[in-house]
């Protein structure tokens, strides 16, 4: 068998491996166009000068409104600080994230692909450049077959540094939420910021240019995994681009289809003008169904509603549809279109749900923390006035960006029973007062003495309460006080 196969590999080559045919996006407008550019406008704009955005957070804090703080270990989000210990907002989002796919998946298909996806984003902007360099669609053919002149080498010269600088400042920008974006930009013009800048930003400048300026579509087809996971997530109530062929066949030339209507038989509005491909960025012939390349962008429905316009016959007949409602109508029903249903409604719920436990633990958390161990060896003393000592370790967390000053209170134990902090000296209504400087931990060793002539018993649960100073927030640990 692995004969035969090799055999006909050789036979018919051409059967076994095809190069991808170069694909020559034509321009359109339209409202889908509309509604994407103003996508890219709104999402590069952020993306490029959101570091830029001053957030005032007081003294000893980044005033940068977005930054991810590495050295000082924070995420900072305007008034929202993140710190290490609460990695389950990360889960949460990325939990958000995934069935807010799942949610526009069942509403509208690939509605992500075809308009927030970065990589989409990206390859809008770098076609728009090269079409204002080379021109659209038939011009860019004549000029990859146009021989090398002085006016091609400008033309591509040209083409590919814009790319390289839209690419460039691509990647400049992801480093610069990394670290305060001034500064940083300061430090990369002058040659002073740390290797690492340099080696992200060319990372980034590289994979930005090959992407949206060479594989552009091929990523979506081949590298990205969304289309076949979506295709199993769908079901026959997404609305997703189609050809209403109840309507468009059969299709003709426009003259054709004339003749075919004046003689009283069938004629389909489709007029074969293939605007609908050629405007497609990955290529699709969307009249033959839906096809795994189409990404929903919707630029057909845009091509064919101009078309339809001009011959003077309705629009729509390129649009966001059914399978199921093309069959209704062919069977003389209304269309029905259920956006509300139970997927999506599960799919709602589960974002809402989700993002309320993540607001709820966000406005409820607390700036301070206390952790306590127990001490080991040994685990409790006898003094020799038969009292009983237990030492711990308590290590007292200040997640605010200023100095604090902390009460330490033990509770569940008898009234007489004293606490002891060493090293502190400072005592309130004999509680022991610790300092605990701005965003910042300190560990102390706290000594519980119990009562003289009390007798314990042989675990006591007691519980470590710390109480702010100023504000009054209270954190509580809990731990046991040994005894024989």
């Amino acid at each position: 068998m692995a004969a035969e196969a090799e055999n006909a590999k050789a036979e018919h080559p051409e059967e076994w491996f095809a190069s991808a045919n170069k694909i020559y996006p034509m321009s359109v407008k339209g409202t889908f166009r509309k509604i994407k550019w103003a996508i890219l406008f709104v999402t590069l704009g952020l993306y490029y000068f959101l570091p830029f955005i001053r957030y005032d957070r007081g003294p000893n804090a980044p005033d940068q409104a977005v930054l991810i703080d590495l050295a000082g270990r924070r995420g900072y989000f305007f008034f929202i600080e993140i710190w290490p210990q609460e990695v389950y907002y990360i889960t949460g989002l990325l939990i958000i994230a995934a069935v807010g796919l799942f949610l526009m998946n069942a509403v509208a298909g690939r509605i992500w692909c075809g308009y927030l996806c970065p990589q989409t984003v990206w390859t809008d902007l770098f076609l728009y450049v090269e079409r204002k360099v080379e021109g659209d669609r038939r011009d860019r053919i004549a000029l990859d077959k146009a021989p090398l002149t002085a006016n091609k080498v400008v033309r591509r010269i040209t083409k590919h540094f814009l790319w390289l600088m839209i690419a460039w400042w691509t990647g400049g920008a992801w480093v610069l939420y990394f670290s305060d974006a001034p500064t940083l930009v300061y430090d990369l013009a002058t040659l002073q910021a740390p290797f690492s800048a340099y080696l992200w930003i060319g990372i980034l400048t590289a994979t930005t240019y090959l992407l949206a300026g060479f594989m552009r579509e091929q990523v979506c087809i081949y590298m990205c995994p969304w289309p076949r996971i979506q295709a199993a997530l769908t079901d026959e109530k997404a609305l997703n681009v189609a050809y209403k062929w109840d309507r468009g066949e059969p299709r003709g030339s426009l003259k054709q289809n004339l003749v075919l209507e004046g003689q009283g038989l069938p004629a389909g509005d489709c007029i074969d003008c293939y605007q609908c491909l050629h405007v497609c960025p990955t290529g699709v012939d969307i009249r033959k169904g839906t096809q795994l390349d189409c990404i929903q962008c919707g630029l057909c429905i845009d091509a064919c509603d101009n078309i339809m316009s001009k011959v003077g016959k309705p629009t729509g007949l390129i649009g966001y549809d059914t399978d199921e409602n093309i069959e209704r109508r062919i069977a003389g029903k209304e269309s029905v279109y259920e956006i509300v249903r139970a997927r999506t409604v599960i799919y709602a719920a589960v974002i809402a749900i989700v993002g309320g436990i993540m607001l709820f633990a966000l406005l409820t958390r607390d700036f301070a923390g206390i952790s306590v161990v127990h001490d080991r060896n040994p685990i409790f003393v006898i003094q020799t006035d038969g009292s009983i000592r237990n030492g711990y370790s308590v290590r007292i967390s200040n997640k605010r960006n200023h100095q604090r000053d902390f009460m330490l209170h033990v509770e569940g134990m008898p009234l007489e029973t004293r606490v002891d902090v060493v090293g502190i000296d400072t005592v309130f209504a004999g509680r022991p007062i610790i300092e605990v400087g701005p965003d910042t931990t300190r560990e102390v060793r706290v000594l519980v003495n119990s009562p003289a002539g009390v007798e314990m018993p042989k675990s006591t649960k007691v519980v470590f309460r710390v109480t702010e100073a100023v504000m009054g927030e209270v954190v509580i640990a809990d731990d046991y006080f040994k005894a024989p």
